[in-house]
Formats: C-alpha cells, sequence, structure tokens
C-alpha cells in the first residue's frame, strides 16, 4: 500500500515519517511555506531514535497525485480544513477507474469526532484514527515527536464501528513503523475519551500552563466533568481513564524530553488565524444544547479561543485567573 498523507503536518509529517522509515511508499501533501521546504529539503523528523531527513513525493493538492488502486488516503488536517480536504480528493480518478470516494480507504486522524461524519458523506470507506501522538511543528520542512520506545498509539477502526482486512493491513504498516496501533471495533469509543482531554485544550492554549499547574488543572477538571456530563446525557460511551492507562501501559513516554504545546497552543503561536475549538469544545457545547446539558465552561472556552485565534492574540497570553473568573460568571 502506499500511503497518502493529508495534511504532513506535525501529527501526519510524523505518521509519513515513521512509515517512511520502515519502507513504505508515502506522498506527503502540504501547503504554502511547509510544502516548499518538503520538497526543498526534505521532511526532517526528529523522533527518540535521532534526526533523520526524508526526501519524498511532496504535493500541494489531489491534482498532483496520480492515485493508484492500493492507494490510503490519511487525513490529518485540523476540522476546521477537512470540508475542503475532502471535497478535494473524493472526486479524483484512481488508475482503472473510479474515484477516489468511491474506491479507496480513508482514514481520519484528526482530533474530535467530526471528522468521520464529513468524510462518509464523500467516501465509502471511512476509518476512524484515535491519535494519542504527541507531535511538534518546529518550522516549515521540520517535525519532532519524541515518544519512546514508541513514537504514538493509534487506535483504528472502521467507522462506524468493525474491522476488515485493510484496517488489519494498515495496522501492521503502523506496527513495524514504531506506532502502536490497536485495531478496534469501536473506535469512536476512544476517540469520545480523546475529546474529553482534548477540551483542555484551549485552556493550556489561552493562558499557557504547558506544564501543569494547580489553577491550570482545577480549570481541566471541570471541563471534562462537564464533558462527562454531556456525553453521560447523550448515552455516548468513552473508554475510561484507566482502560486509556492499560492501554498505553508506559509503551509511549517522554522521560529526558522537554514537550511544547499541543495543537491548539501551536495554532495560536502560528498564527494560523483559526483553531480546532469548535470541533472539541464547541462538540461538548453542541451535546450539551441537544441534550438540555448547561455547559458554561465549555461554551466559554470555545468562545475566548475563537477570540485569540481571530484577533491573532499571543498563545499563552490570558491569565488562568482572568479565564477563571469568566468562567464563573459564565456559570452562575
Amino acid at each position: 500500500m502506499r500511503y497518502i498523507i493529508i495534511g504532513a503536518g506535525a501529527v501526519g509529517g510524523a505518521i509519513g515519517g515513521r512509515l517512511a522509515e520502515s519502507g513504505h511508499d508515502v506522498v506527503l501533501v502540504a501547503r504554502g511555506a511547509h510544502h516548499d521546504a518538503l520538497r526543498g529539503r526534505g521532511l526532517t523528523l526528529t523522533t527518540s531514535d535521532g534526526t533523520e531527513v526524508h526526501r519524498l513525493p511532496v504535493a500541494d493538492g489531489p491534482e498532483q497525485v496520480d492515485l493508484r488502486a492500493d492507494d490510503v488516503l490519511l487525513l490529518s488536517v485540523k476540522t476546521q480544513d477537512s470540508v475542503a480536504a475532502l471535497d478535494a480528493w473524493s472526486a479524483r480518478p484512481v488508475e482503472g477507474g473510479g474515484t477516489a470516494g468511491e474506491l479507496l480507504p480513508l482514514v481520519c486522524a484528526q482530533n474530535g469526532v467530526e471528522g468521520e461524519r464529513l468524510a462518509l458523506r464523500r467516501f465509502r470507506r471511512v476509518y476512524a484514527m484515535c491519535v494519542w501522538l504527541p507531535a511538534t511543528y518546529i518550522e516549515p520542512g521540520e517535525v519532532s515527536a519524541l515518544g519512546a520506545p514508541y513514537t504514538g498509539m493509534l487506535h483504528v477502526g472502521r467507522y462506524p464501528s468493525g474491522t476488515d482486512d485493510t484496517v488489519t493491513d494498515i495496522a501492521a504498516d503502523l506496527e513495524k513503523s514504531k506506532l502502536l496501533a490497536p485495531v478496534v471495533a469501536d473506535p469512536m469509543r476512544w476517540k469520545y475519551a480523546k475529546l474529553l482531554s482534548n477540551c483542555a485544550n484551549a485552556i493550556e492554549a489561552v493562558s499557557g500552563l504547558i506544564n501543569g499547574g494547580d489553577a491550570g488543572a482545577a480549570l481541566a477538571g471541570r471541563t471534562v466533568a462537564e464533558g462527562r456530563a454531556v456525553l453521560a446525557a447523550a448515552g455516548i460511551e468513552a473508554a475510561s481513564p484507566e482502560e486509556q492507562e492499560e492501554a498505553r501501559g508506559g509503551r509511549v513516554t517522554f522521560e529526558g524530553t522537554e514537550r511544547t504545546g499541543g495543537s491548539s497552543w501551536q495554532s495560536l503561536s502560528r498564527g494560523t488565524g483559526t483553531i480546532e475549538t469548535d470541533y472539541l469544545n464547541g462538540e461538548i457545547s453542541l451535546l450539551g444544547r441537544l441534550h438540555g446539558v448547561p455547559t458554561p465552561v465549555n461554551d466559554t472556552l470555545q468562545r475566548v479561543a475563537n477570540a485569540f485565534a481571530r484577533e491573532h492574540r499571543a498563545a499563552g497570553s490570558m491569565p488562568v485567573a482572568e479565564l477563571t473568573a469568566l468562567i464563573d460568571a459564565a456559570s452562575r
């Protein structure tokens, strides 16, 4: 199989680079300065094993890729960019006849739970991937993913549920590439669990609590508790913290390394003008409105994080006490 990494940023670059290291065919798809750097200098990927430069085929869109019947499309753009990417790729012809949307498997390697629904409108064969792979976009052409001894854990299965030979083959390729990839028939349970933890991303992004802190931890606890109440009201099951810990079991650690901020922090730091909060905190807010559960914590985090992105405010520039006060006021 050949892997087309649509959105070869931090996560996509790490997965694509690791697959390439183990001998798999990989095409990286990126835009702007990152695309230019990948094409000109290659992908510089730093892992716990060291730094490698990967000279791989690079494209800035589907028009530059002749799709084959053995291709796997791995979507790793932020959810707010999904519709444009899915529309662009789904209608592309595949060698031998048919289109990508009709024939090719598409794996949603994204935060949140909306990407799969968007994809299934356009692709017949959709797979959900729960991404637990802390990675950092350093600069154009350079990505760091320092988990050890495995770079990350990627629970993967068919969407909305089930398994098949394709997902088993994909998982086997990932496992050969220092990426744990449990095949599960219920991948969305894992993605909803990840959603709960990702709801705290906005706190880190706007208040800069990269390394924790009592006030930030308390606020994160309120955020997750509100999310759990919403999922319970909606009848949605998420993998428990104990189940997640047992699955990971110390197989992806960061001893001796320093982690920078998560994906939302990185979006603000890079000044992209967008942030994925609508599909993280906003998912909890949406479910709360559908099922009659107030969500003042996630509502406020969504509003504040979006304002930061829209106004190009500096990541981490709002004191956590100020953020907490805004949430307390909304909770009255």
